[in-house]
């Protein structure tokens, strides 16, 4: 998918760095992860959803 070598995310992350600067980075890596932990819960949600959905249609037929 990716075929990033370790110079390209030092680049990358060089870049980042001068964007944001060095204390306003905890903060963008903390608020990234409550965003990928609040997308994974919506998908487990969408989930559980299917297969309720799919149970109920099995029961109904």
């Amino acid at each position: 998918m990716l075929n990033m070598g370790a110079w390209d995310w030092a680049i990358i992350g060089g870049i980042v760095l001068l964007l944001f600067g060095g204390k306003k980075l905890p903060e963008l890596a903390k608020a990234i992860g409550k965003s990928i932990t609040s997308f994974k819960q919506g998908l487990k949600g969408i989930e559980s959803d299917i297969t309720k959905d799919k149970d109920s249609d099995d029961k109904k037929s």
